[in-house]
This record gives structure tokens, sequence and C-alpha cells, in this order.
């Protein structure tokens, strides 16, 4: 029988052993957060030495606490803009969902289908979207509707050939087993195909949700009234420098913070999928 020292000491031994592994696991989920901060305040405080040290004009490069002063006095307008930005986005980003999931299950069903459809997204996607921004405008005129459009245009072509892929990924014998037991196609969709695409959905539904975001600026860019876009727009044609990098910094922002609300879903809805998912 081991006496109660050992044990006792057994026990310690195993809560320390225990606790060292919480702490690194701790600190390996802070360490994403925390090393891109420091890089930032370091970034920020070179920008801040520069600008004060070389005396670079306000209107060529504002310094990060002149920015700063800009947005917070102008909080207001800059939250609007945001969220006429952010409303734009999301519509986009939800309108490419909704075309992309049975657009990716078409082309992962029919070889013939495959390559019809495929010639018509590489040509949505080789003419720049700048260029087209203006058209769309013409067409349909310019209000939200043509800036939810080339939101849409953008976000989701990496959504459509990431599902698409994800598709085709089911191993084969598991196809020929369910159609064995005369699955039906819906069937096989559902408990097979989608399973194994969610990796491959949500990394496109991380770069869509970015690139949702880039499509909203370029349609205010083109035509409208309020947004981050037109904000740095009007800023940089009266040489208010901070205001537009105030918008730059709101973007980021919106950005960083809806790609994150996807890696969030992803891990509380499919946890599993996590290691699973195909590198950027």
């Amino acid at each position: 029988m081991p006496s109660e020292s050992v044990v006792t000491s057994s026990v310690v031994a195993q809560t320390s052993k225990a606790r060292r592994r919480r702490l690194r696991a701790g600190w390996g989920h802070a360490r994403t957060a925390v090393l891109p901060l420091l890089v930032l305040c370091f970034i920020g405080l070179a920008w801040e030495a520069a600008v004060r040290y070389f005396h670079i004009p306000e209107y060529i490069l504002p310094a990060p606490t002149r920015i700063w002063e800009a947005s917070v006095a102008s909080h207001n307008v800059m939250l609007d803009n945001m969220w006429s930005t952010l409303r734009t986005t999301i519509f986009g980003f939800i309108a490419s969902i909704v075309v992309s999931l049975p657009l990716a299950v078409l082309i992962a069903a029919s070889p013939l289908l495959s390559n019809s459809i495929y010639p018509l997204l590489v040509f949505t996607q080789s003419v720049p979207k700048v260029a087209i921004a203006p058209l769309i405008v013409v067409a349909i005129g310019a209000d939200e509707v043509a800036r939810v459009l080339v939101a849409f245009l953008i976000g989701f072509f990496p959504l459509v050939i990431s599902i698409a892929t994800g598709l085709l990924v089911a191993p084969p014998e598991l196809i020929e087993l369910s159609r064995s037991l005369r699955a039906t196609k819906m069937q096989e969709l559902l408990r097979v195909r989608l399973p194994y695409a969610t990796p491959f959905v949500f990394s496109g539904l991380k770069l869509s949700i970015t690139a949702a975001v880039t499509g909203a600026v370029v349609g205010e860019f083109v035509a409208a009234d309020k947004g981050l876009g037109y904000q740095i727009l009007s800023a940089t044609a009266f040489f208010k420098t901070a205001y537009a990098f105030g918008a730059v910094v709101l973007l980021s922002v919106i950005g960083i913070v809806l790609f994150q609300a996807v890696v969030l879903t992803e891990r509380l809805l499919f946890p599993w999928s996590i290691d699973e998912s195909p590198k950027l």
C-alpha cells in the first residue's frame, strides 16, 4: 500500500502538470491577440516619431494622434458612415451565400454543368469591379442596391469555388456506400458531402466577408452620399487626410470584426472542423 505522503505528492504533481497545461493553452490563445497588438503599437509609435521628427505635413501623412483627434471630433459622422458601409457589406455577404451555395451544388453535381458555369464565373472575375461599377449604377440607379451588388460580385467568387471544392472532396467509397443504400441525392448532399465540405465552406466565408468589405467601399467610391468610402473621397478632396485615415482604420476594424465573427461561428457550431480547415 502506498503511503499517504506518496499519494499526496502524486496528486500535487498531477495538479501542477494540469495547471501548467492550462497556462500553456491560455498563453497559446492569448498570443494570437497579444503579439499583433504589440506589433501594431510598435508601428504606431514609429509612425508618430517619424512624422514629428521629419516634420511631415498633415495633409501628406498625419500622425496617429492627429488621426485619433480628428476621428473623435467627428465621431457622430464617422459612426453614421460606418453603419452604412457595414449594412452594405452584410447585405452583399448574405447575397453571396444565397447565390453561391446552389451554384456550387450545381457545379459539383455534373461535369457538364461545371464546364458550362466555370467559364462564366472566371469571366465575371476577370473584369475589374471598378470598371463595371459605373455601368451597374447606370443600369439600376445610384442607390444602396447598386453598392450591395458590387459587394456581392466581389464576395461571391471565392465562396462558390470553396464550396464546390469542398463538395467534391468526400471519399468516393462513402459516396458509393450511400448510393448502395439507396440514398437520394439530397441525402447524399446533406449527410455525406456537406459534412466533408464544412471546413472549405468556412474558409470561403472568411474570404468572402473580407472581399465584401472591399466591394462595399468600391461601390461607395462610384456612387454614394454616405459610407466610409464616400468619406475617404470627400476628405481627400479637401486635403483632410486625418479624416480619411480615420475612415481607413474603421474599415480595418469592420473587416477584422466580421472575419472573427465567422471564425467564432465555426468554433461554436463546428469545432471539429477547425483542425481540418484548409490553411490559407
